[in-house]
């Protein structure tokens, strides 16, 4: 789960990593007055989405006068902003951060992460802030610093001490550093985050460190123990489809082709899509109805693959054992008789009662195709898919 920049500079602040003082704000006159009571010479405004790359897509405007603040929010609450990151898509900015400026004389990036590879949390951190983390290890990864920490005794100052080194701080931001370091890694492991970035980290004027940028992401399956978390959930940031699949406790990811797919686990949801791509397609979704799934989900599953314009035929690709086969097909006839399904339908269905559901199918009296194996299944979804016969 992600969530705003605001609402993750709440979550610094409970933690005692330093953030610019601000306010979220939804009209004009709030940011009006957001920057009245901020009381200083510049206010920076920025627009709320999901997505990093705001600067450059014009959602992040500095406002010398409260009245400037209110103008330059009218324009920017309601635009469809589009960033490297949205897509050409973009999101619709419904939400504004107006916050302080700051005097900025260094930017850093600093972010904690799970390394899946050494399975434990690594601190990420470089002296080029400001920048896309990903362009840096692209084209300098020597310019990136990173430190292992075993969770068993966390971030160690000694730890931080290098890292700060490693940024070519001062002696007195090197102090600063360390329990800055300690309580950014207490926000990460207390929420269950998987990701805590700042870009850029500043060092002001005055020499101290602050948190200008915050982006947060949480692990959905360790929100049960978060409920305050779970509340802080935008869901006009995501995507509709997926939002209703998650009502569903389906696991549904929308992507950019024309093959709808659905599979039962997520290896074979894997292997499904890549063999999608080997016969010449690409797969419109990953969806895993899951191992037991009834014939309701199986339904619903179908309903949402249905739902996305961009799909243009299906390839149905199962596994029969917790979910048997019969099951599915009793499912997937359900939901095409009542979307009155017109998209051409591959299924490919093996294992526990198998006969059984590909009888259901043959006498649904709909026009199913049936794939006698992944590949044969796949070949004929994607031709169906572009019109060929």
């Amino acid at each position: 789960m992600k969530i705003h920049e605001y609402q993750a500079k709440e979550i610094f602040r409970r933690f005692g990593v330093p953030t610019p003082r601000g306010e979220m704000v939804t009209s004009a006159e709030e940011a009006r007055k957001v920057a009245q009571k901020l009381g200083v010479p510049v206010v920076v405004v920025k627009a709320q989405i999901h997505a990093g790359g705001r600067g450059k897509g014009g959602g992040v405007k500095l406002a010398r006068s409260p009245e400037e603040a209110a103008q330059l929010a009218s324009k920017i609450l309601g635009v469809n902003l589009v960033t490297p990151q949205t897509g050409p898509g973009g999101r619709t900015v419904r939400r504004l951060l107006v916050e302080e400026g700051l005097d900025i004389k260094r930017e850093l990036y600093l972010s904690i992460l799970v390394d899946r590879a050494v399975e434990a949390p690594v601190v990420m951190a470089s002296a080029a802030g400001g920048m896309e983390i990903e362009e840096v290890a692209k084209e300098n990864p020597a310019a990136i610093l990173r430190e292992t920490i075993r969770p068993a005794v966390g971030l160690q100052p000694y730890v931080a001490r290098k890292l700060a080194f490693g940024l070519g701080l001062a002696a007195e931001q090197a102090q600063a550093a360390v329990p800055f370091l300690q309580s950014l890694y207490r926000v990460f492991i207390e929420t269950d985050a998987s990701l805590a970035e700042i870009n850029p980290l500043v060092v002001t004027g005055d020499g101290r460190l602050i948190a200008l940028d915050a982006k947060m992401n949480f692990d959905d399956n360790a929100l049960y123990r978060h409920k305050d978390l779970l509340e802080l959930r935008d869901l006009d940031e995501e995507d509709p489809l997926e939002v209703e699949a998650s009502n569903y406790k389906l696991n549904y990811i929308k992507l950019d082709g024309t093959v709808g797919c659905m599979v039962n686990g997520a290896g074979l949801a894997m292997a499904t899509m890549d063999i999608i791509k080997l016969a010449g397609g690409a797969p419109a979704n990953f969806l895993d109805v899951g191992g037991g799934a009834s014939a309701d989900q199986v339904k619903n599953a179908f309903k949402i693959l249905m739902s996305d314009k961009a799909v243009r035929g299906v390839f149905i690709n199962i596994f029969g054992g917790i979910l048997r086969c019969d099951v599915l097909a009793t499912g997937v006839v359900a939901a095409a008789r009542e979307l009155q399904m017109k998209l051409p339908v591959v299924v490919r269905m093996e294992g526990t009662n198998v006969e059984q559901g590909r009888q259901i199918l043959r006498d649904s009296g709909l026009n199913f195709t049936i794939g006698e194996n992944m590949k044969d299944g796949a070949e004929k979804a994607v031709r169906l898919a572009s019109g060929a016969r």
